[in-house]
């Protein structure tokens, strides 16, 4: 067995693992408090510095540094979707252990989707070489947009996905238990829960559309582009439910993200042109500029961002 197959082997056990037990744990819905989103988030991070060991033992020092440098551009831009959650969420009144169950299914279907994205974009590249040029450039426009384009809003009454299934089924205006579908007096109705977790999914699907390619500036290697993205996504629900509450701290984050996206989309178009940046210059940019947008943020930001209530 070569190294590769044997650390596929190897992320595959440990995802079916970890698919089993954070849905069994999440099989009731339950509000998640913040002790258990921190032990969970320090579980996550743990099993993806593991994994990145194994890496750097089987299949060398390089191949670990692009992990880990995918990795932290994942999670550091899935930061930014926790904002949107925050929004979505209190746009259609969702609390509690109802969050935990859209985020469960939502971060199924996201894993779902970012696995057709990731190999349909490795195997373009690799075919057409253009493109390197139009994804660099789709970053360096994300950058410009994320930091100066204002908060967005959430409109579900201009979102196809919403106005699909308004379609299709009769929405209830209250909620009523975890379901999703129901029958009720005859007729098949969804809930506004299921409206919720739409939004979601689309919300996370025009995130891959931004934040895939980034991961694409660092390495072309599909196990390599695949097993950092799910480990990042692993974690994005605790992660959630441990900054939800704070996020108003960070101000500034955005501008560090999208310095972030800028950063990555020029490297994509000069390695496009031939010019290598090495990847230990990636991930001190990576770095330099989270821990000063940070900073930033905790000395000279706002204690609370205008449009998002404290509590969720």
């Amino acid at each position: 067995m070569t190294e590769t197959t044997i650390m596929w082997t190897v992320f595959t056990l440990l995802f079916g693992a970890m698919l089993v037990v954070d849905l069994g744990l999440n099989r009731k819905s339950h509000e998640v408090s913040f002790r258990e989103a921190l032990t969970w988030s320090m579980v996550w991070i743990a099993l993806a510095l593991a994994f990145n060991m194994g890496i750097y033992m089987t299949m060398g020092s390089a191949k670990a540094l692009e992990f880990f440098s995918g990795y932290v551009i994942e999670k550091s831009l899935s930061v930014d979707n926790l904002f949107v959650f925050i929004m979505i969420f209190s746009y259609f009144g969702v609390r509690g252990h109802h969050q935990a169950r859209i985020l469960k299914w939502g971060i199924i279907g996201a894993l779902v989707m970012r696995a057709i994205f990731i190999f349909a974009g490795v195997g373009l590249l690799a075919r057409f070489h253009w493109l390197f040029y139009l994804f660099g450039a789709l970053l360096v426009v994300t950058a410009f947009k994320m930091a100066f384009g204002g908060e967005g809003k959430v409109e579900p009454e201009k979102n196809l996905m919403v106005r699909a299934i308004r379609k299709l089924l009769p929405v209830t205006r209250r909620t009523w238990g975890d379901w999703f579908i129901t029958r009720r007096r005859g007729m098949v109705v969804a809930s506004p829960l299921l409206v919720t977790l739409l939004m979601i999914e689309w919300s996370d699907l025009v995130f891959a559309i931004d934040s895939i390619p980034a991961i694409f500036a660092i390495t072309l290697d599909p196990f390599i582009v695949f097993t950092s993205n799910i480990f990042a996504i692993m974690g994005l629900r605790a992660l959630y439910f441990l900054l939800a509450n704070v996020m108003e701290m960070f101000a500034y984050l955005k501008f560090g993200i999208s310095f972030i996206l800028l950063f990555v989309g020029g490297k994509m178009i000069a390695a496009a042109s031939g010019f290598h940046i090495p990847i230990t210059v990636s991930l001190t940019v990576i770095f330099l500029s989270l821990a000063v947008a940070v900073l930033a943020s905790l000395f000279f930001g706002p204690r609370q961002r205008e449009g998002v209530p404290a509590n969720v």
